[in-house]
């Protein structure tokens, strides 16, 4: 892979320890801010600065197609891939909506859309005509799936070219937590029926069918849990892969990533298997209403900013979340001091 992931730097303690002890002098009891005091301390680690910022936000969607959908594990048929491409591109999707509200850059990525769409908006990085079906045969090839971590990386570069603070992921592709589910199951060694979900809106007969395709596709496939790539290759997704390697892009610039749902929180721990630097640079922004969702969550080792039983994906639940990273940094920024303020410490 022609990704030097050896250039994913360690976060900057030192600078952690400065903002935390500041954040102790600002007009407030101690602690009293709660996990936001926290965020500010991690964001300040990460760029290195007293006084990070997060604003703009830049958000990418990877879309692409899923061969798995051929065993009718989704309630949507493959062709709403394409259609809310088309809805993105117009600026009718929930991301296009929470995306404008924070005044994110978005751009969209066809990284393996089963169909050709002719859009000048359109980011067409397209690496296949959507994944085999995995139940039958390896869903790409290795060098597919390193490709598509390329691409992911070059995206996530160009839009922190572009300047953008910090890294929401998104993606749209039918069959996508089918993928997840399966690499997830992999990764964890957790049973499958514990993980699947009713994704796009299954029938509880549809979840059990899903639940065994799944079982029996890992069996099929033997994938390496050791070996990210292997899982990717034999059960992942395009957008998966690409939303791997634009977090990879984001822990080398040393950029916050607002990690979304289910799926974006697979393509974290497959990022952060191909580097463990990575997940340092990693916040989960919100606990999804996907089953899924929680064991992903324990593997990275995070804990989750929201819980508004959302899941929807599209990098929705953390572009929401967007606002908490901003109002820690301007914690930080924009309070006073006991001592600018005039106030009284405890005990004075």
């Amino acid at each position: 892979m022609n990704i030097n992931l050896d250039t994913i730097p360690k976060v900057n303690e030192e600078t952690g320890t400065l903002v935390s002890d500041y954040i102790n002098t600002l007009t407030k009891p101690i602690g009293s801010l709660g996990r936001l005091e926290k965020l500010a301390i991690e964001l300040a680690k990460i760029k290195g600065e007293q006084f990070p910022s997060v604003t703009p936000p830049g958000v990418l969607v990877f879309a692409a197609d899923h061969g798995i959908t051929d065993e009718g594990v989704s309630a949507y048929p493959k062709d709403v891939t394409e259609q809310m491409v088309r809805n993105f591109l117009q600026g009718g999707a929930a991301i296009n909506v929470f995306s404008r509200e924070i005044g994110a850059f978005l751009e969209i990525v066809d990284i393996g859309v089963a169909k050709d769409i002719d859009d000048e908006q359109l980011i067409n990085k397209k690496v296949r005509y959507g994944t085999a079906n995995f139940f039958r045969e390896d869903a790409m090839t290795r060098e597919e799936a390193e490709k598509a971590i390329e691409i992911g990386y070059e995206q996530g570069l160009n839009l922190i070219d572009k300047g953008a603070q910090c890294l929401i992921l998104g993606e749209m592709g039918i069959g996508n937590t089918s993928a997840s589910s399966a690499i997830l199951a992999v990764l964890s060694g957790q049973d499958v029926s514990d993980l699947v979900g009713i994704g796009t809106g299954l029938t509880s007969e549809g979840l059990a069918r899903k639940a065994e395709i799944i079982k029996e596709s890992i069996n099929r496939r033997n994938p390496n849990r050791d070996d990210a790539l292997d899982c990717l290759a034999k059960l992942g997704g395009l957008e998966i892969a690409g939303m791997t390697g634009a977090m990879l892009a984001g822990a080398s610039r040393q950029v916050p990533i607002l990690v979304d749902g289910f799926i974006c929180t697979v393509s974290a721990l497959l990022a952060s298997k191909l580097s463990s630097n990575a997940n340092d640079y990693m916040f989960v922004m919100h606990q999804s209403a996907e089953p899924g969702h929680k064991a992903a969550i324990s593997l990275l080792g995070k804990e989750p900013i929201l819980d508004l039983n959302l899941r929807l994906g599209e990098g929705t639940g953390a572009a929401l979340g967007f606002p908490i990273m901003k109002a820690a940094t301007l914690m930080l920024k924009e309070m006073a001091t006991f001592e600018s303020a005039g106030v009284s410490t405890k005990g004075e």
